[in-house]
């Protein structure tokens, strides 16, 4: 297994209160990221280094591109799309009292998979629904904690997920339709080193995993191995996304919610240089 420790290089200087989603839009060339409890959705041009920050008008949990321009969001109170020219409009809008949206990903057929989370965490509070792009919503996990990291194989045979609080990474069989069965633990993380929260598939099919409260990313083999750990100051590592025109740049959300005396980075947008390769993501269908 290797190990690094120093890799790392500071993107976004930032406070961010929960920061999350890292999504390279290729269409842009800008990463995309956000703050879920300060409502606030961030790009950041690794080219100029120019970015800019938009609030929603609710919590949001995930922002990723869409096929045909603009954006969609995973909200307090469903899935929202901006179009190209900025108007805001619903696609599925679910409101539960008590319950926010959290991570999402996008499949490769275009459907979005975004997950929920109830804000005190109760157990089994939380689903993962599949979203297609006329707003068709299917429920696919209905007891789920702390619905976190989705991500895909790049021959779109396996999903893998995480359940926060299970301390697991879980992998799914991907049916002829787009839809999952056979799930089982691919990796679990061992007391002591976090909990597994955003992840993201390589180019060689590997998971790439953050570690809240564990101050790493992680790298599991497509056999559950792990193979690499690259430890960080902060403890709150929220999510990781390849990134650059090259998708070879792991970059990494921090939070600093929670933390009595936060590391003056925590809240920030970090970047590994040339951690890998990374597999171009599909944009929304909707």
């Amino acid at each position: 297994m290797k190990r690094t420790g120093t890799a790392f290089e500071v993107a976004v200087h930032e406070e961010a209160t929960l920061g999350e989603g890292p999504t390279w839009d290729p269409a842009t060339g800008r990463l995309l990221w956000l703050d879920i409890l300060n409502s606030r959705v961030h790009t950041h041009d690794p080219a100029t280094g120019r970015r800019t920050v938009r609030r929603t008008d609710q919590h949001v949990g995930a922002v990723k591109p869409r096929a045909g321009g603009g954006l969609v969001l995973n909200l307090r109170d469903g899935i929202g799309l901006l179009d190209p020219d900025d108007t805001f409009r619903w696609l599925h809008r679910e409101p539960v009292p008590g319950r926010r949206g959290n991570d999402a990903a996008v499949a490769p057929d275009g459907s979005l998979w975004a997950g929920t989370m109830r804000y005190d965490e109760a157990r089994g509070g939380g689903t993962l629904t599949r979203y297609t792009g006329d707003g068709t919503a299917e429920t696919v996990l209905d007891d789920v904690t702390v619905s976190n990291g989705t991500g895909w194989s790049p021959d779109g045979t396996l999903m893998y997920y995480a359940d926060t609080p299970t301390r697991r990474i879980d992998v799914f069989d991907v049916t002829a339709d787009g839809r999952v069965a056979g799930r089982r633990p691919l990796a679990a993380i061992e007391d002591g080193a976090g909990f597994p929260d955003g992840l993201c598939v390589d180019a060689d099919g590997c998971v790439w995993v953050a570690l809240w409260d564990g101050g790493a990313v992680r790298r599991y083999t497509p056999s559950g191995d792990l193979d690499r750990v690259i430890t960080l100051p902060v403890p709150r590592v929220t999510a990781c996304a390849f990134g650059g025109p090259d998708l070879t740049d792991l970059y990494l959300t921090t939070a600093r919610v929670g933390l009595p005396d936060p590391h003056p980075l925590a809240g920030s947008l970090l970047v590994v240089p040339d951690a890998g390769r990374g597999v171009a993501q599909p944009a929304f269908a909707g």
